[in-house]
């Protein structure tokens, strides 16, 4: 006769235990593998608002810019009429060299009033050329008249609204280049009296 053992109140405790754990056991394996799973981002949509509003400002901005200078270059240096009436002769061009070390270029000319009205403020328009006669450089700088130091050295720059060159007188002036391009021909530059200032 075999003997079977009776289940006890033991083993029934042990395999109800175990079946109430299983549920229990998966929540915490699940809770795990999302707690360390790599989150996906979420798809963000692209605000192109600033980007759109940044550059219209930009493009507005370098309009008025582009205007404002071709308004200014076309009205700046307009010629006077007059300026037929005020002769140019004796060119002369010097140079010196400034406090910081550099060399700075004077071209001096005479100018004859011939005209009826008195100068009292003007520009020169220089052009400077190349060898091979290419423009590689415009300026126009305002005129002094060179007066005598009355205490000897060298002379006096004076504006020409502080010293008019009147109808009937000749005056030398003197402008000031600070920088001249490295391709100058080192022949005298085109000149034009440019922005004058008549008193009559």
């Amino acid at each position: 006769m075999w003997y079977v053992p009776r289940p006890t109140i033991f083993t029934d405790l042990v395999s109800w235990n175990r079946v109430r754990a299983a549920p229990l056991r998966s929540k915490i394996v699940s809770a795990m593998a999302d707690l360390f799973a790599p989150t996906q981002p979420q798809a963000q949509e692209r605000n192109w608002t600033p980007f759109v509003i940044g550059l219209v400002a930009v493009v507005v901005v370098v309009g008025i810019i582009v205007v404002l200078t071709r308004n200014k270059g076309g009205t700046g240096s307009q010629p006077n009429p007059y300026a037929a009436k005020l002769q140019i002769s004796n060119v002369k061009l010097s140079a010196a060299e400034n406090y910081v070390g550099g060399t700075v270029t004077y071209l001096d000319v005479n100018i004859a009033n011939t005209g009826d009205q008195a100068l009292t403020g003007a520009d020169m328009k220089l052009v400077l050329k190349n060898s091979m006669d290419q423009v590689v450089q415009t300026e126009t700088i305002p005129l002094h008249v060179l007066v005598e130091n009355q205490m000897g050295g060298y002379p006096d720059l004076v504006d020409l609204s502080r010293s008019p060159i009147a109808p009937g007188q000749s005056k030398t002036v003197r402008m000031t280049l600070e920088h001249i391009s490295a391709d100058w021909n080192q022949s005298y530059p085109e000149m034009q009296l440019v922005n004058l200032k008549l008193k009559g």
